[in-house]
């Protein structure tokens, strides 16, 4: 049961990615591996929550410029 509760959020995640261009793809990953890496550098300053909405924020943007770089 405790593993069903990890895995469906997950899936669920995933499949909602499935219709997305490869502008939104890239903007969604950019955010949340800038959601991570912000978080995690702002738990070390003990502030991860806003460290987290800043990387989000940069890696979304990060990651749809670089998209739109390589499809012109």
């Amino acid at each position: 049961m405790r593993r069903l509760i990890l895995i469906l959020p997950v899936a669920i995640g995933l499949a909602g990615c499935a219709d997305m261009s490869s502008s939104q793809r890239a903007t969604a990953t950019g955010a949340g591996v800038g959601a991570l890496g912000g978080a995690a550098i702002g738990s070390l300053s003990g502030n991860a929550g806003m460290g987290a909405l800043i990387g989000a924020g940069v890696g979304g943007a990060s990651g749809f410029l670089i998209d739109r770089s390589r499809t012109q």
